[in-house]
């Protein structure tokens, strides 16, 4: 895909500028959280299932 052009956006008016600006803050919000989203919900799996480190564990894991 090219290069976005904001010059376009000048040429709509208010409302259609809002529509705009709308759709593309849902865009890079869906992108720019999907990962953290995913890890996240991986973690309350691993949480569900027992699967956590003990305070104790954390520290012999870490060598100090």
């Amino acid at each position: 895909m090219g290069s976005v052009r904001f010059d376009i956006l000048e040429k709509l008016d208010k409302k259609d500028q809002e529509a705009v600006a709308y759709f593309l803050r849902l865009l890079l919000n869906k992108t720019k959280y999907r990962k953290l989203k995913e890890e996240i919900e991986e973690r309350r799996k691993e949480i569900e299932r027992g699967d956590t480190l003990s305070h104790s564990e954390i520290w012999d894991q870490l060598d100090v």
